[in-house]
């Protein structure tokens, strides 16, 4: 490629009077430098022919390649990434339906557990608040034994005390005793 220019070079030093065409006004117009002009013209054009296709095409040609395999490159792995993202996005969707399946039979056995302690615990309840009505039953009916005991036993202290007082000699506690229990049966059978 240098000696096509250095030869190029020669041939305009050693006509250059006739390449510049100074002596007979515009070349271009003469036909007697028509034929160098052709020839100018041809050889110009066949070392430009020759460089664009020896040259300039062959890089042209690997850049297109190169980027259009590059391109196509591009597009494979764009496509094998696409399809892992989808893959990995079904795998995901596939661990969160899986997740609350899981998490809503957590909560479902938990439910059911809690539902049956509370159930227990409500029976026990139950069974703790009925035992204490029987005993507090129970407490009553001997309070009131014991109290209607008490409150005759009062209730004949204060008869023979109250009668003592009355006629000034002392009464027989066995009678008082009798007639306050008679009078306590006849009310108390009003109450129970």
């Amino acid at each position: 490629m240098k000696h096509i220019f250095c030869a190029f070079g020669v041939i305009i030093f050693f006509n250059i009077d006739q390449a510049i065409g100074s002596e007979a006004g515009m070349p271009q117009l003469n036909p007697e430098f028509w034929i160098s002009q052709i020839f100018w013209l041809i050889l110009t054009f066949a070392i430009l022919y020759l460089i664009v296709w020896k040259i300039f095409l062959p890089r042209i040609a690997y850049s297109i390649e190169s980027r259009k395999s590059k391109i196509i490159n591009d597009l494979n792995e764009t496509q094998k990434l696409k399809e892992n993202a989808e893959k990995k996005l079904n795998e995901y969707n596939e661990i969160i339906k899986n997740s609350k399946k899981e998490a809503k039979k957590i909560i479902d056995d938990n439910k059911k557990k809690l539902d049956a302690d509370l159930e227990e615990k409500k029976k026990k309840f139950d069974d703790d608040i009925e035992k204490e009505l029987l005993d507090t039953e129970k407490e009553i009916k001997y309070l009131k034994k014991t109290s209607i005991a008490n409150i005759n036993k009062i209730a004949e202290d204060i008869s023979a005390e109250i009668i003592k007082q009355l006629i000034d000699s002392e009464v027989n506690r066995s009678n008082v005793s009798a007639i306050v229990n008679d009078t306590t049966k006849r009310k108390m059978e009003k109450y129970l």
